[in-house]
């Protein structure tokens, strides 16, 4: 099992990750996850009314630790429940180096990339160590799954793209993420590595609970309406 190491701006919790799953369970029966040990609720979370969720991750493709979650979040949205959307929100903390790969990111998002690039690209700057230095390095890489590399490049310079990244550096603060990476569930619940989540599959497990709470919670109020 993997153990969890904080990115950017850690809390100084690494040292405390020797809280193992077990730990959480007894026996076969799992013991709920609490809030504000496990999970921690964000303040001023929009009501969910549709019945729809949506998970989010906070990710850099500069944070090391990300690149070692990123097989356990592909294994996750292999298995998530249908009415989950997933999604990825690339942070930049201040970080020019940041910034250029959450621009590219997000600019081909846009443009439709197919899901096999951000695989690529993570194993081009952690498993061949060949970094990508500006956005015209980015836009030959981009290149190679489909997308124009001139059209790339103009994109990314965009209103469009600039508003995308203000928007999604917003949601970064509203949720208070210090570190890379974190979930967030629905825009409710922010879960990250600490000394009770000791895990990524820990982490995922948390998911998986608040997302059965949270439909579980969803079903009763339904009934009650009727």
């Amino acid at each position: 099992m993997k153990r969890i190491a904080i990115g950017l701006l850690t809390l100084g919790v690494t040292a405390l990750f020797s809280f193992s799953s077990a730990a959480l369970a007894q026996g076969d029966k799992q013991v709920p996850y609490q809030e504000g040990l496990h999970y921690f609720l964000i303040e001023g979370a929009p009501a969910v009314t549709d019945g729809k969720m949506k998970l989010e991750e906070a990710f850099s493709y500069l944070c090391t630790h990300c690149n070692t979650f990123d097989p356990y979040v592909e294994s996750w949205v292999k298995r998530k429940p249908d009415f989950v959307e997933f999604r990825r929100i690339p942070v930049v903390f201040g970080r020019g180096s940041w910034e250029l790969y959450a621009r590219g990111y997000v600019t081909a998002e846009m443009m439709g990339v197919p899901d096999e690039a951000h695989v690529a690209l993570m194993a081009r700057l952690w498993k061949e160590k060949k970094i990508i230095r500006n956005m015209d390095e980015l836009a030959t890489f981009y290149s190679q799954f489909g997308l124009d590399k001139e059209k790339f490049l103009s994109t990314s310079r965009s209103f469009a793209v600039d508003g995308k990244l203000r928007k999604d550096q917003t949601l970064v603060q509203s949720y208070e993420i210090r570190g890379t990476p974190a979930l967030v569930l629905n825009g409710k619940y922010r879960i990250s590595g600490n000394a009770a989540v000791a895990s990524y599959d820990v982490m995922f497990d948390v998911v998986d609970y608040l997302i059965e709470m949270e439909a579980s919670a969803s079903q009763t109020s339904s009934a009650a309406a009727d």
